[in-house]
Formats: structure tokens, sequence, C-alpha cells
């Protein structure tokens, strides 16, 4: 059995590194969503089951306030007007100073 040359075994562990790097993101995206999913349902959960009803109208309220900004997709408005107060063929209206992403928002 011939050895293999230094540079080939570096090539084979940069593949190696590669997939192990993909192998993480994946798992982080997949935590990610886990965490939105959950956080999620518990509001969900809290606006459907008033056992505090003055808690569920100030989520409710935060709600209209701020989905309308943050989401960008139609699809999305579409999706979550009975939490933003429209219907679904009644257009969500834009702020025009404000990003609807986050990440894009003035500090």
């Amino acid at each position: 059995m011939a050895r293999r040359s230094i540079a080939e075994r570096l090539a084979q562990l940069e593949a190696q590194k590669k997939a192990l790097q993909a192998r993480l993101g994946k798992q982080e995206r997949s935590r990610d969503t886990r965490r939105k999913v959950l956080l999620g349902a518990l509001v969900l959960q809290r606006l459907e089951n008033a056992h505090d009803p003055e808690f569920s109208k100030r989520l409710a309220d935060w709600l209209r306030r701020e989905l309308p900004d943050f989401l960008t997709r139609d699809a999305d408005k579409a999706l979550l007007a009975d939490l933003i107060g429209t219907s679904v063929d009644q257009p969500v209206p834009a702020k025009e100073t404000v990003s609807a992403r986050p990440s894009e928002r003035a500090a």
C-alpha cells in the first residue's frame, strides 16, 4: 500500500472539514427553526387560552403593531391576517420609514 503524500492528506482533511462544517450549519439551522416553532407555539397558546386576559390583550395589541412592519411577503401577511387584524383581501399598510426586516432597521 503506497503512502499518500502530505498534499493528498491535507486535501482529504479539508474535504472532511467542509463536510463537518456543512453538517454543523444544518444542525444550527435545525435548532434555530425548532426554537422559532416553539416560541410561536407559546405565543399562539397564550393568545388562544387566555389564562391572563390582560396579558393576552397586550400580546395581541403588540402583534398587531409589530407584525405588519416585520412581515415582507404578501403570503406571510395573509397567513397571519387574523393576528394583525386584516382580512386576507385587505392590503396591509406599510410604513414608509421603517424597514420590514429587523436586521435592516436603523439603530
